[in-house]
């Protein structure tokens, strides 16, 4: 089956932020964004810059390098998780070229919505992108964590007072 036009989602509404030491890296993620739509693209070569095109605009999706001088993303992760208000509900796409375990686990526990590993391709942006938007996780709140629910599969044996299932609520306490 092939792709066509009217198969793609219309991205042209969305506002994104790319957060990435590297130039070039941030110019291939906006170029593919651009090609599939996105007409409002916001870039920052480290976290603090990305935490002030935050605060001056609405954005939709960010995606954050992991590694960067100045301010990593676990520290905008955990920053965005943070704030008050709309804005700590950002989906934060982590781009990494070291996704072993012990950072995807690090990412994951200061809040992160994805992971994205470089080498990058069209395609996984893109996927990721669809998976934050059309498939949303509810947000689950603890006295250590705020962040999308870190739970990806559901046990269907699992009778317990946690069972995300049949809370109906955006965001539960732990």
């Amino acid at each position: 089956m092939t792709s066509t036009a009217r198969d793609r989602p219309d991205l042209s509404r969305l506002t994104l932020l790319v957060v990435d030491d590297n130039d070039q890296m941030r110019t291939i993620i906006g170029a593919v964004l651009a090609g599939a739509g996105v007409r409002n693209l916001h870039f920052a070569p480290d976290g603090r810059h990305g935490l002030a095109s935050l605060a001056a605009n609405e954005i939709d999706v960010a995606f954050v390098d992991y590694e960067m001088p100045v301010m990593h993303g676990l520290d905008f992760i955990s920053a965005v998780r943070g704030m008050a208000g709309d804005k700590r509900f950002l989906p934060i796409i982590m781009l990494t070229g070291h996704s072993d375990l012990k950072r995807l686990n690090a990412a994951r526990d200061r809040g992160v919505t994805e992971f994205l590993a470089k080498p990058v391709s069209a395609r996984t942006i893109l996927k990721r992108l669809e998976t934050v938007i059309y498939h949303p996780r509810p947000f689950a709140q603890s006295p250590t964590f705020f962040g999308p629910d870190r739970r990806r599969r559901a046990d269907v044996n699992y009778r317990g007072p946690r069972r995300r299932a049949s809370d109906s609520t955006p965001v539960f306490e732990l």
